[in-house]
């Protein structure tokens, strides 16, 4: 009987170079956090994760569409391909029929990602002084932002509850800049507040700002 070839499986193979994707960006995360953008070379990034300079230009291209790389995988807290929208802690900001709740919920998320990424927020941002090379990287979280902050202050207005009048621009505005990096910054990195009491002022400054007064 003629032999019959099996289907290739590329499971594995795309698995193995998901790997090597995953320990390039934490190479580099911990690179970065250690040692500074500019102070950090790609050579370095490879070595530490155990790969080539040139697989590591091939996988990301430049220094910092790595960064980018790396902003990308801490907010997230994996490199699952599901976007941070339509996980489980967002999903169920969604589902609140509260709106109140619904901030309060996601200002607990958006601490738990603070956590995760601020530090490699501030690198970009300070970096771009430096390096214009992190211009663009900066300008691309601002941009990224502020469209995620439109959604939901449309997914917001939608809900109902918030003051009569105000707009989507100005939801939009508030959520901007409440969940701001330098807004962690100045009350957690310097002052030292504790996360759980930034995730309040977050949720009350936002509902304060923008719901109905309570009766």
């Amino acid at each position: 009987m003629p032999e019959v070839k099996r289907p290739y499986d590329a499971t594995g193979r795309r698995e193995r170079a998901r790997q090597r994707r995953r320990d390039v960006v934490v190479a580099a995360q911990a690179l970065f956090e250690a040692d500074g953008f500019q102070a950090t070379t790609i050579s370095a990034v490879a070595q530490r994760a155990g790969v080539s300079a040139e697989s590591v230009y091939k996988g990301f291209g430049r220094k910092a569409a790595l960064a980018k790389a790396v902003f990308d995988f801490v907010i997230a807290g994996d490199d699952e391909p599901v976007p941070v929208a339509e996980r489980p802690e967002l999903r169920a900001v969604q589902t609140e029929p509260d709106v109140r709740r619904k901030i309060r919920l996601y200002a607990d998320g958006l601490t738990q990602r603070q956590q995760r990424s601020a530090r490699v927020q501030i690198l970009i941002r300070d970096g771009r002084h430096s390096d214009e090379t992190l211009r663009e990287t900066w300008q691309t979280l601002l941009d990224e932002r502020l469209t995620g902050m439109t959604m939901f202050g449309r997914h917001l207005l939608e809900t109902g509850g918030l003051r009569p009048g105000i707009t989507l621009d100005e939801v939009a505005d508030v959520l901007w800049t409440y969940i701001s990096v330098e807004f962690y910054e100045l009350l957690v990195l310097l002052r030292g507040w504790p996360p759980e009491r930034y995730a309040d002022l977050v949720a009350n400054a936002i509902t304060d700002a923008l719901c109905r007064p309570s009766v």
